[in-house]
C-alpha cells in the first residue's frame, strides 16, 4: 500500500510490467490526465499488448490500485545500433512531486538491461528546465541531436501554439559514466556557480519588464567550457512574457546548432543560484573528446 511520508511524498509505489487489458486501459486514461483532453496521439490497448509481447515495454507505477505513472518504450534501430526508444513517460499531476519519473526511468533501465540492450533514447523539449534536470543531471543521458519542430503542430496544453523542437538524448545505461552519475553526489551549488561564472556564455539574456529573462544574443562557443541558458520556469514565460516564447525557442535552437557544429556536447545541467539570488537554468557543454584511435576525420 502506498503511504504518505513525513514530507508528504507518497511511498511504496509498486513498479512492474503491465499485464491485463484493464491495466492497459488505465494508460489511456493516464494519457488524458497527464496531457488533457487534447492528449498527443493515442495508446490503444491493442497497441500496448503488441508492444509488451514483441520486444517493447509498457511499465506502470501503482499507488494502491491506481496507475500513478507509466512508461512506454520499444525497440529501435538506426542502422548500426539496437536500442530501446522511450516514447512516453507520464505521471499523474497529483504524483509529480514524488520523484516518480526518476524512479520509473531507473526501473526502465533495469528492464532494458534484462533484454540485453545497453542504450535507451528519447526526446524532450530543451526549454523545460525540470525535464533537462532529470534527463541530464540526474540520469546522465547525453543530448546528441537538435530536432527542430520535430512533431509539427500539437494541440495539447503543453505544446499548443509552440514549435515542437526536441533534443534527442541517449542514455548509455551500462556505462561507467552513468553508473557514477547515479551513485555519486551531484556537484555542489558552489561548484555549479563557479562553472557558470567561468564558462563561455552562448546565449546572452537580460531581464524583461516582468523580471523574467529574455534572450538578446547567441554566439558560437569557444574555450574549454560553455553554458547554454534556458528559462528557469518556461510556464511563467508563457504566462507573463508570451511575446518572448518564440524568441526563446529560436535562440536556443540557434545556440544548440552552433554548439554542436563547433564540436561541443552537453555534459551536465544545473539550476544555478547566482550571487544576485537569481536562479538560472543552464546546460553545461565542453568540446567533445576525439574518438578512440585518433583525431576525428576532417
Amino acid at each position: 500500500m502506498a503511504t504518505a511520508g513525513v514530507d508528504g511524498r507518497i511511498e511504496g509505489f509498486r513498479l512492474r510490467r503491465l499485464e491485463k487489458p484493464e491495466e492497459f486501459r488505465q494508460v489511456e486514461e493516464l494519457l488524458q490526465a497527464a496531457f488533457g483532453t487534447a492528449a498527443p496521439g493515442g495508446m490503444p490497448t491493442s497497441l500496448q499488448r503488441a508492444l509488451q509481447d514483441n520486444g517493447g515495454l509498457v511499465l506502470g507505477a501503482f499507488a494502491d490500485i491506481y496507475l500513478a505513472g507509466a512508461a512506454v518504450s520499444f525497440l529501435g534501430w538506426d542502422g548500426t545500433t539496437l536500442y530501446h526508444y522511450s516514447h512516453l513517460l507520464m505521471v499523474r499531476p497529483e504524483y509529480q512531486n514524488h520523484h516518480l519519473g526518476f524512479r520509473m526511468k531507473l526501473f526502465q533501465r533495469e528492464e532494458v538491461t534484462k533484454l540485453g540492450l545497453a542504450e535507451i533514447r528519447w526526446t524532450f523539449d530543451p526549454l523545460l528546465s525540470r525535464n533537462a534536470y532529470l534527463n541530464v543531471r540526474r540520469l546522465g543521458s547525453v543530448p546528441r541531436k537538435y530536432l527542430p519542430h520535430y512533431y509539427g503542430q500539437m494541440s495539447d496544453a503543453a505544446n499548443q501554439g509552440l514549435e515542437t523542437d526536441r533534443l534527442l538524448t541517449a542514455w548509455s545505461i551500462a556505462s561507467p559514466a552513468v553508473e557514477a552519475r547515479l551513485t555519486s553526489p551531484a556537484p555542489s551549488a558552489a561548484d555549479d556557480r563557479a562553472r557558470f561564472e567561468r564558462s563561455f556564455r552562448i546565449v546572452t539574456t537580460d531581464q524583461g519588464e516582468s523580471g523574467l529573462r529574455i534572450p538578446t544574443a547567441v554566439e558560437e562557443p569557444t574555450g574549454p567550457s560553455a553554458h547554454l541558458e534556458i528559462p528557469f520556469d518556461f510556464a511563467a514565460v508563457r504566462e507573463h512574457e508570451p511575446k518572448s516564447v518564440r524568441t526563446w525557442r529560436h535562440a536556443v535552437r540557434d545556440a544548440f546548432r552552433a554548439a554542436f557544429d563547433a564540436g561541443y556536447r552537453v555534459d551536465d545541467f544545473a539550476v544555478v543560484s547566482t550571487a544576485a539570488h537569481e536562479r538560472r537554468s543552464v546546460y553545461f557543454l565542453a568540446p567533445a573528446p576525439p574518438p578512440a584511435g585518433g583525431s576525428p576525420p576532417p
